[in-house]
Parts: C-alpha cells; sequence; structure tokens
C-alpha cells in the first residue's frame, strides 16, 4: 500500500474522533421526598450505613455465617448472575472490536487449465498464479460516532449486569438469613408443641383419676382429650414445617446444609442492631437494583446516538498490501509488490421512513427506561420505609408480648388451683391453657419478626453485597 494511502488512513481515523450523536446525559432527579417518613426509625444516628457494613460484620452468627458462605458458593441462581456477567463482558469487547478495523493475511495459490480455443492460443495453457497479501476488510470510520455510541450502550449493559449480580448476592444473603430464622423460630415451635402435648398427657392420667375416683364430672376427661389431640395437630404441622424450611435452606445453599449447621433455637445477637438510615439521596442511589436501572437508561441515551448517527453517511475502508507471482520462488523478487485501497461511502437516500421510525423508537425507548429508574427508586424508598416504620413498634410489640405470656402464665397457675379446690370447672383450666399457649406462640412470632426486620432492613439499605467491610479513610492497607 503506497505511503499517501497510509496517510489518508491516519488521516481519517484522527478525524473519526471521540464524541457522538447522544444527547448528554444527565441523571435525573430521584422522584420521592428528601426525608424518610415521620414517625420511622429515620432519626437514629449512632451507628452505620448498611451498604457500609459486609455481610460477615452484620451476620455475627458462626454458625449462620458458614451457611451463607455455602449458598454464595453453591446457589445456582447466583451462579447464572455471574454467567450472564461474563456474557455481558464478551459482548462489550465484540462490540469495542468494531472501532478498530480488522488486520487479516490471506494468501492464494491458484491453478487454471484453459483449452487452447478458449485461451486463443495453438496449445493449451495452465495459468498458476500465487499471492500473498496483508489487509484490512471494510473498516467503518465513525464519522458520527454510530459504532461508537454502541459500544457505550454495550459497555452500560455490561455495568447493569454486575449490579444485577451484587443485587442478587443481596436478596440471597437476606433470604438465607430469613429461611435460617424461620427454620429456627418452627423449631421452637415444635418444642413448645410438644412441651405442651406432654403437660396435656399428665393432665389428662391426673384427671382420668379423679374421674374414677368421684371427684370430677365425665366431661372433664373428654374435655382433656380434645386438648391432648388438639397438640398433636400442633406437633404433626411443625414437624412437615420444619421439613420444608430444611429443604428451602438446602435450595438456597444448592447443596444439604450439614446438621451441625442448623440452628437450634432463634438466638438474641445473631445480627448487629446499630444499623442507621442516613438520607435518602444517600442510600437509595447506592442500591445495587437502581444502579442497574441507571446504566440501562444510559445505554438507552446511547442508542438514540446510534439512531441519529444512521441518518448520516457511512464510509468504509478496505485495502491491502502484499506480493504476487506465478510461482511461489517469484513472491518476494522485485516488482512483485500488489496493493488495493477500495474507500467507500454509503449515503442514505430513501428508506420509506426507517431510520426515522428507528430514532422514534430508541427516544421512547429512552422514555421507557426512565419510567422504570424512577419506580425502582420510588420501590427502593418504600421498603425502606416500611421497614423503619416496623422497626419503631417492634420493640414496644415484644415487650407487650412478653408482659401477655407472664400474665396467661399466672392466669392458668391460679385456674388449675381454683379446679383442684373445687371452685371452677375443667373448662376454665383449658381456656387459661389456651390463652397461655397462645401468648407463647405470638411470643415467638414477634421474636421471629423483629429478626427478620432487621434482615430486611439490612438488605432495602443496600447491605450485603460485600463480604466484609470497606477500610475507613486514612486506614494504612
Amino acid at each position: 500500500m503506497t505511503r499517501n494511502a497510509l496517510s489518508i488512513i491516519f488521516i481519517l481515523i484522527c478525524l473519526a474522533g471521540c464524541s457522538t450523536l447522544a444527547p448528554k446525559y444527565s441523571q435525573p432527579e430521584a422522584p420521592v421526598p428528601a426525608q424518610w417518613p415521620e414517625g420511622s426509625a429515620s432519626k437514629v444516628t449512632a451507628g452505620s450505613q448498611a451498604a457500609n457494613i459486609g455481610w460477615r460484620e452484620f451476620y455475627v452468627d458462626e454458625q449462620l455465617q458458614k451457611v451463607i458462605a455455602l449458598a454464595l458458593e453453591n446457589n445456582r441462581d447466583l451462579r447464572t448472575a455471574a454467567l450472564n456477567i461474563e456474557k455481558a463482558r464478551a459482548l462489550y469487547r465484540i462490540q469495542r472490536a468494531e472501532l478498530f478495523p480488522t488486520v487479516s493475511a490471506t494468501g492464494l495459490a491458484s491453478r487454471q487449465h484453459l483449452p487452447g480455443e478458449v485461451a486463443g492460443t495453438p496449445k493449451d495453457v495452465t495459468i498458476e498464479q500465487d499471492s500473498v497479501s496483508l489487509g484490512v476488510s471494510t473498516w467503518e470510520i465513525d464519522f458520527f460516532g454510530r459504532v461508537r455510541s454502541l459500544k457505550e450502550s454495550a459497555l452500560e449493559q455490561y455495568l447493569a449486569t454486575e449490579q444485577a449480580r451484587r443485587s442478587a448476592q443481596i436478596s440471597l444473603v437476606a433470604e438465607v438469613a430469613n429461611v435460617y430464622m424461620t427454620l429456627a423460630i418452627d423449631r421452637e415451635d415444635l418444642q413448645l408443641a410438644e412441651e405442651t402435648l406432654e403437660n396435656q398427657k399428665a393432665s389428662y392420667d391426673l384427671i382420668q383419676r379423679r374421674f374414677k375416683s368421684g371427684i370430677s364430672s365425665e366431661i372433664d376427661p373428654l374435655q382433656a382429650r380434645t386438648r391432648i389431640e388438639s397438640a398433636r395437630v400442633d406437633v404433626a404441622r411443625y414437624t412437615g414445617q420444619v421439613v420444608l424450611d430444611e429443604n428451602a435452606l438446602n435450595l438456597l445453599t444448592g447443596s444439604k446444609v450439614p446438621p451441625e449447621l442448623l440452628p437450634g433455637r432463634l438466638e438474641t445477637g445473631m445480627t448487629r442492631n446499630d444499623i442507621i438510615a442516613g438520607l435518602p439521596s444517600e442510600v437509595l442511589l447506592r442500591r445495587p437494583d437502581i444502579l442497574q436501572a441507571e446504566n440501562q437508561l444510559k445505554a438507552a441515551n446511547a442508542n438514540i446516538g446510534a439512531a441519529r448517527a444512521a441518518f448520516f453517511p457511512r464510509i468504509a475502508l478496505t485495502g491491502s498490501a502484499g506480493t504476487i507471482g506465478v510461482e511461489l520462488s517469484d513472491l518476494f523478487k522485485s516488482g512483485s509488490n500488489t496493493w488495493t485501497f477500495a474507500p467507500q461511502i454509503v449515503l442514505p437516500i430513501f428508506d420509506s421512513g426507517a431510520r426515522k421510525a428507528n430514532l422514534k423508537a430508541a427516544q421512547v425507548d429512552f422514555k421507557i427506561y426512565l419510567a422504570r429508574y424512577e419506580k425502582v427508586v420510588q420501590s427502593a424508598f418504600k421498603e425502606v420505609a416500611d421497614a423503619l416504620s416496623q422497626r419503631v413498634t417492634l420493640d414496644a410489640q415484644l415487650a407487650a408480648q412478653e408482659s401477655l405470656v407472664q400474665a396467661s402464665r399466672e392466669v392458668f397457675r391460679l385456674a388449675g388451683a381454683r379446679y383442684e379446690h373445687g371452685i371452677d370447672s375443667y373448662l376454665s383450666i383449658l381456656d387459661a391453657q389456651r390463652s397461655l399457649y397462645a401468648a407463647q406462640q405470638g411470643l415467638l412470632a414477634i421474636r421471629l419478626a423483629k429478626s427478620a426486620n432487621l434482615v430486611t432492613l439490612y438488605k432495602v439499605l443496600g447491605g450485603g453485597a460485600s463480604q466484609s467491610s470497606p477500610p475507613k479513610t486514612g486506614q494504612s492497607r
């Protein structure tokens, strides 16, 4: 290829520049209030923001940490999200490669035999030709940023996929913790039902002896029998629920959880309690799902640039340089050089409105992703506000329920004493026992709700994307 041709290519590359026809992007305003709702726990100032706390620092229970680590290693949904990142990275590299020429080497050896009548010679002719060349095949000079816009779109899609993986990890960590704690509470419910069943059997034996001695009526043992059967129903129900919880935990972890890692009961202090909400603008815009929606919005903005560039001429270059000869030994002799240079320009004139419709579709697509982005921000605000509001009332509910259990236990004790002295019927004991059992179950439910609220708050504030907390500013590494 001549020096002039090479100079032309170099000048065209420089003229291509880095600009595109995409609209200037600016981050949309968050369509949510600047403060959390009144009456929530948002005014708590002592503590750390969830996004700055690694999940190992938040979930302090060692057994739960091991179960979460098992899920992060084996969960198939998270593995799929990671593979999607690899795919998006490859697609981005493919699109980015369009910015640069594709250089290929070609070797050709041809042999052609022609009859003399066809070749116009007295004898048959055999034509031999060998060539070696190095060339560029149909490389588009990106004057108007079409290829660059497509590259930017692919980059944002790749970044969105990475945010989707982080969001999937946050959800997985929270789901594992919730199922783990639910299993712990259901095991406690099962233990409570089994203890109630044993107590009912002991009461039934006592009442049966009183009936045989003529101290109580026939209805008392029958009523006691109903409580035994009711307790058996609860034992069977919670036994099945524990199995379902274990199956759910095995699915999340991608393998069977070792028995020694399963919880015995819901312990207090499984998680940290010092989480602060901060301002919505500081918290919400750091959540991976919101960052993912913004990356998709940026990709749609870049696609507008590509659609606009389609209205302008497309310039492509094809060129090669090499040697040619009638034999292989002639390829590198003096005078065997050959080159081709074929620039091409395509100027769109008439396409029945296809390019205009394509631009309109890209612009509408941007509006769609803008609406999705705003909806994700609004949904995130609601999730955090709900978790904060629930956090305020759960402590009061727990204290009231504990008092209710104590009062119900005392009523049950007094009802038993009154029955033994013949003051009340056995029906009063049944009522007191049902109230105590319901209060104990309610206490377990509130304990689970309080733990689940902390898990949910940690999740909706963006916690769980990393294993450990980031180093503090100025901390040595």
